[in-house]
């Protein structure tokens, strides 16, 4: 259906690449069948294969973008397997993927979501490729929800889809225990503490505790000298760790799903493994 602006509007979130064909014959499956489409490209540098990054990429980048748009999302190592492909529709926006976790950090906080299995192949391309369903099954499917097709079509409703967990923080005595869930292109390392943690009137006498090392809380990167390492407020909701001019994660040695923790002041720094 066409966005809030009277454009359908599509978004592509891949593990692609900007090498190949891969994510060009998709935008041209979907003007084929929505020739006014508005194609957005949220990302297609997902590291191959990783649905969690996938996830939280389309999770931070959806909820910016007209209500009614349709957001593709295509990270997919099960492709070709029994796996299956689904839409889901809320009240702002329409979500086609595969059935693996992908679309469900985007769903998790929607209100009224509906999802169906894709099973209609008359909305499919022929023969269907057994290694790119993004080409011959998300994109025809995405183009025909974008150019005003029924949502019934795609397939049987359904209340079994797969859901990635969400590492939810936890509340301590002395703040907050929580984890990194992503580190972005700058070396960032996005925890799941919640911004909203910090008490507004001195979010500066936090702390978060990261291994050994106790990093200030701080309302930008450039709150501490260059080469001193800070936590901000994120723009994706949550508090991120950085440092100023270089790269996080390398300096910390941290991956995704490193403890970290969220203290006044005065309290120990304990190591965190």
């Amino acid at each position: 259906m066409p966005s809030d602006t009277g454009v359908a509007v599509v978004t592509l979130t891949t593990d692609f690449g900007l090498c190949d064909s891969f994510v060009g014959v998709m935008k041209g499956v979907i003007l084929s069948r929505c020739p006014g489409a508005r194609i957005v490209d949220i990302t297609h540098l997902v590291p191959a294969g990783d649905v969690r990054a996938g996830a939280f990429a389309l999770l931070t980048a959806y909820r910016f973008f007209p209500k009614g748009t349709v957001h593709v999302a295509v990270v997919d190592p099960g492709v070709g397997s029994d796996r299956r492909a689904i839409a889901a529709r809320c009240s702002d926006a329409t979500f086609v993927g595969p059935d693996n976790g992908l679309l469900s950090w985007a769903l998790r906080s929607e209100k009224g979501v509906v999802v169906r299995r894709i099973e209609n192949q008359r909305l499919f391309l022929s023969p269907v490729s057994a290694t790119f369903h993004g080409r011959d099954v998300f994109a025809p499917v995405a183009a025909y929800l974008a150019n005003g097709g029924g949502f019934a079509e795609v397939g049987p409703e359904t209340g079994e889809w797969i859901a990635l967990p969400w590492p939810e923080p936890a509340r301590s005595v002395d703040g907050w225990l929580g984890e990194v869930v992503h580190v972005d292109h700058f070396g960032n390392a996005i925890t799941n503490l919640p911004n909203t943690a910090l008490e507004p009137c001195c979010a500066s006498r936090f702390t978060v505790l990261c291994g050994r090392r106790r990093v200030p809380i701080g309302s930008c990167y450039t709150a501490v000298p260059k080469g001193r390492a800070v936590a901000v407020p994120g723009a994706s909701g949550c508090i991120e760790i950085a440092v100023n001019g270089g790269n996080a994660a390398r300096s910390f040695g941290l991956k995704r799903g490193a403890k970290v923790r969220l203290v006044a002041p005065g309290q120990p720094s304990r190591c965190i493994a």
